[in-house]
Parts: structure tokens; sequence; C-alpha cells
């Protein structure tokens, strides 16, 4: 096969390879998936990335191009599949910001692997350890590695590249690594979870373990009966305590996680006889904080959708009892305008009152006929948890408020992206909103106490910015007028050489004032004139030289004689040749850096 046959042979399998790619990627993006790190969304990185990749090297397509095919195949495939016209704008955005990402460690891996190529040639393998570097530190895939070495008749060395993934996860487990202890029985059982109806309960020790991580040591609990909500669906653990009944010492339990679907209690200590019964009790103030977080998260995830559109859908949250965090699918910075309507949409909803609808073990057809919102690519089982409040229906395992109404208000503290196509929004409900606003007053209190206590705060402080302005309007003039008279000055004190007019001078000035005076002085004098003017601020010495043109047409240079004069200060600079300054550490030499470069 001659040159020309095999590049358009490969010109040829490039298109059918964008061509059947970009089908894949934008209907997997209109479905919700969007490009990611893991799961399925790593798939949809992958083949986009594949599909980049020959664009790159057999179309010459070195900028984002694929994101511009989604009309076409709206076009073509459009009417069998309204979804896509639906969500273009999604589609195009993330398509792009992808192949925007990718391009530029395309670039450098591929640079980088085709340095390589000879030497790999010689065995016809590639070193594993060289694979790795590409993928660990530039983020060049291995899949990609392969496919560009086939192309070439060469292969890598994969025991090789998985032996340093194998170090690699070694060195992150030893950096966190956790020693445990077996399970010491005290019960027989399996825990009750009741946190959904009771805040305490009575109950026994079924089991618990010692733990060490990073020379601290703590226990896990397992409890027969436990109010207490286990870490998960971005829903932080709660804390509280363990009584004992004949004790009476309370073992605080510092959180909550859940480990292989058993609820385990992190404690520091252990009560001393671990048979008797136990109240548990959760901390009750950070439980209720929470939940008013975990429903402002669904309030304003329909708040959202009504907004920006349907196409917004959950990617990840994390609720606390101080604040909650919500990333959404969404292919632009929210305006203010947004924001504001998504904060009145959801706090009007609050001030309605709305009561919690739950309903437990919901078959999940059912549950989807209701309309109720899922996680994407989240497995849920045959039953599910549907929790309601009005129109906003979602499938959540977390605890929530028993109506709208004690949520008292939310408010959005802050929106930002964290991924192509994904943004996020922090927000606060309640009490922290109340802080917000003391804080706030109390701000605003204080500045007006400052200018006065005048009742219009922002026409007071206009004021005040345009008088600091007219304020430093006048002193430049009145510093233009000194610099002036003392340009005056030091002309009448010149000294001759020659026929040039040499100007040398200590002055306690900073360094742009000298620069403006040096610029007066050669407006005064433009032809035959050597200014070299040291100064002193703050301490630290700085030396100027300004040449005449004619100067620097005979030769001089403003530089060159610096660099000579500047290592009298113990310093350096530079310049242009008719102009250059310098600054330095040695104040005491300032006397004869300037002698230096005058002469």
């Amino acid at each position: 096969m001659n040159t020309t046959t095999q590049s358009q042979a490969q010109t040829a399998v490039a298109m059918r390879v964008i061509a059947d790619h970009i089908r894949t990627i934008a209907f997997s993006i209109a479905d919700g998936q969007l490009p990611s790190n893991t799961r399925a969304g790593y798939v949809i990185r992958r083949i986009l990335r594949r599909a980049v990749r020959y664009g790159y090297t057999y179309l010459n397509q070195k900028q984002p191009f694929m994101y511009r095919l989604v009309p076409v195949l709206i076009n073509t495939m459009g009417d069998a599949f309204p979804e896509l016209a639906a969500q273009q704008t999604l589609i195009e955005k993330v398509i792009k910001e992808e192949e925007e990402s990718f391009l530029r460690t395309l670039e450098t891996g591929i640079s980088l692997l085709e340095k390589e190529i000879p030497q790999a040639r010689q065995s016809g393998v590639l070193d594993g350890k060289i694979a790795f570097t590409l993928y660990d530190t530039y983020g060049f895939p291995l899949d990609l590695t392969e496919l560009i070495l086939r192309e070439n008749k060469l292969s890598v060395n994969t025991e090789g590249f998985n032996a340093e993934m194998q170090k690699q996860k070694e060195r992150a487990r030893n950096a966190a690594a956790i020693e445990t202890d077996d399970w010491v029985v005290i019960n027989e059982g399996e825990t009750e979870f009741v946190g959904y109806d009771l805040t305490a309960v009575n109950t026994k020790i079924l089991r618990y373990r010692k733990v060490k991580q990073k020379s601290k040591e703590f226990y896990q609990i397992v409890l027969e009966k436990t109010p207490f909500y286990a870490e998960m669906g971005g829903q932080t653990g709660d804390s509280g305590w363990l009584e004992g009944t004949e004790e009476k010492r309370k073992i605080e339990i510092v959180d909550t996680k859940r480990e292989n679907n058993l609820i385990v209690h992190i404690t520091n200590f252990l009560p001393i006889n671990l048979t008797q019964n136990f109240s548990a009790d959760i901390n009750f103030a950070k439980r209720k904080a929470t939940e008013r977080n975990h429903t402002a998260t669904h309030l304003l995830h329909e708040a959202l959708r009504e907004v920006l559109g349907t196409h917004v859908e959950q990617k990840g949250s994390y609720v606390s009892p101080e604040s909650l965090r919500f990333d959404f699918s969404h292919f632009q910075k929210l305006t203010k305008e947004e924001i504001t309507k998504v904060e009145h949409i959801a706090n009007e909803r609050i001030r309605l009152n709305i009561p919690l609808c739950e309903m437990r073990n919901t078959p999940i057809e059912k549950a989807r006929t209701m309309g109720a919102m899922a996680l994407f690519g989240e497995k849920y089982g045959e039953t599910v948890r549907v929790v309601k409040f009005g129109s906003s229906v979602e499938l959540c395992g977390g605890t929530h408020v028993h109506a709208t109404g004690e949520i008292g208000m939310v408010k959005i503290i802050s929106e930002s992206s964290i991924a192509a196509g994904v943004r996020r929004i922090e927000a606060i409900t309640g009490e922290a909103i109340e802080n917000m606003i003391d804080l706030m007053q109390n701000k605003i209190a204080d500045i007006q106490e400052f200018i006065g206590n005048v009742p219009d705060l922002r026409s007071a402080l206009k004021k005040v910015f345009d008088e600091k302005s007219e304020l430093r309007k006048q002193l430049e003039e009145f510093m233009q007028k000194q610099l002036a008279e003392y340009a005056e000055k030091l002309l009448a004190k010149a000294e001759m050489s020659g026929d040039v007019t040499v100007i040398k001078h200590i002055a306690q000035i900073p360094a742009d004032l000298v620069k403006t005076l040096a610029f007066q002085l050669r407006a005064r004098k433009p032809e035959k004139l050597r200014v070299v003017i040291g100064s002193v601020a703050d301490g630290k010495p700085s030396l100027t030289v300004l040449l005449s043109d004619d100067l620097v047409a005979a030769g001089a240079n403003a530089v060159t004689l610096i660099r000579e004069a500047a290592k009298h200060i113990q310093g350096g600079g530079g310049g242009q040749p008719f102009f250059a300054q310098a600054g330095g550490k040695n104040a005491d030499g300032l006397g004869k850096a300037v002698e230096a470069a005058g002469n």
C-alpha cells in the first residue's frame, strides 16, 4: 500500500470512529450521564478521548471539533430521539470542555511517547514504568498508549505498568494505614436502625473492636438498636452519647459510619462494663440542623430544575449540621438573577410548611411512576424509601424535617464549577443564616459608626471615595509641582563633564517619584544629559540612571552603567539603554553607586 493510499485509509477509519463515537457520547449525555473518572462516566470519557485522538492524529484537528458535530447528529437522528435537541446546549458544552481539557493532555503525552518510541523499537516493547509515568504524571490513559504503540507495531510491558500501579496503591494505603483488631462479640444479633422515628433508645452492645490509624486509637461499637444515622448518601453521620444504666458514665460517640452495610459507632473510650444495658442518645441539635440542610437540598434541586431546565440532575451532595453542598448537571455559571430565583422558590415552599410524606419499602417501579428523582447510575433494591415534600419527590435514605417550615430559610452562599458540565452550590439554613445576618449587621453598624452614623450608608461611602479620589488628584498635582521645582534646583547645581550635563544626587523619596523626577529633567534638557539619582525608601536603596537620546546614539547604555554601579548596593537591575533602575540591600554603598554611574 503506497503512502497516499495508507493515509486515505487512516482518514476513513478516523472519520468512522468519530461518527460512531459522537452518537454514543451525545446519547449518553442526553440520558444524564456526564464524563467523569468513575464508573459509567469514565467509559464515556474514554470513548470521547479516543475519538479526539483519532481527529488529532489523522485529521489534524488540534482544536475542539466534535462539539460542532452535534447539530449534524440532531438533524439526522433528532426526529427519532427528541432528547438530543432538548439537551443540545448541554451536550455541546460538555463535549467542548472535555475536548479542550484532553487536547492539552494529548499534545504533551504524544510528544513524550514519540520520544520513547525509537528506544522501544529495539525490543518491540515500551517500558511499563514509562507508560505509568505518562498515566500518573501527565494523565495519559494506558489504553491510548497501547493504541498508539499498536499502530507502530509495538506493545507495552503491562506487567511493569501494573507493578508501578500496585506500588502507588501501597504508598496510598500506607499513608492512611488502618489497623483493626478482631471483633469482640458481646451479644449475638443484628443492628436495627430506629433513627427515622426515635432520637434515643435503650440498647445493648453487640460487638466492638479497637482501631489504630496514624498512631491514634479509637473503637468501633455495634449496637442492637440505634437511632444514630450512619454517614451515607452525602449526609454526615450522627454524634451523641452512650450511657450505661449501671455506670452512669457518658461515652461520647464522635461519629457514625457504615462499613459493609454495618452501622458502627466511633468512640475514643469503651464503657467499663460492656454487658450492661445502655441508653443511646443522638446530639439532637446537630441532627435537626443536618435535617434542615438535607431537606433544603431537595427543595433546591426542584427549584434548580424549574429555573434552569429538566437537564439538571443531582451529581452529588454533602449535608452536615453547618451547611449543605449540592452538585448538579448544568453547562454554565448561574447568573445572580437565577440564584435569586432559585432561592425565592425554595423559600416560598419553606414558608408553606409542607409536611413530610415518607413512604418506606416502596416498590421501585411504583416510586418511578410517582416521578421520584433518582441518582443516575445508583443501584437500588426492589424496594426504596421515597421522601416527598409537595411536588418534590426523591428516593432518599437520609433523615428530614417533619415539615419544611422547620428549615426557617435557605441562602445560597456560593456557586462554582467542579467539572465539565457540573456546577456546585453551597448553602446554609436556619440558625446559620441568623449568625450570618448578625455578622453582616454588626459590620455595617461598625462602618456607619466610623463615618458618623449617617442614614444613607451608600451615599456616605460614595462621598468618602469621591473625596479620596479628589485628594489623590490634588496630591499628585502638588507632587508634580514640587518635583518640577526640585528638577530646576538640580539643573542649577548640575556638573559639566565636557559638554555633557551630569546630575548626581541622593534623595529620600520613593523610586516611582525618582522616575518622574528623572523624566522631568529630561524634558527640560533633552540633549547631552546624564542623570544618576540614588534614593532610600523604607531602608532599601535604589539607583536610577537616565541618558539623553544623543548619548545613547553615541554608544552610552544606562543598563551597562547601572549593572556595574549596583554592585555597591549589593543589588541589580535593568531597563532600556536610555533608562534603567536597580534595587539593592546595602544603603551605605549608595554614594559610591551614584559616583560610579555618574562618572
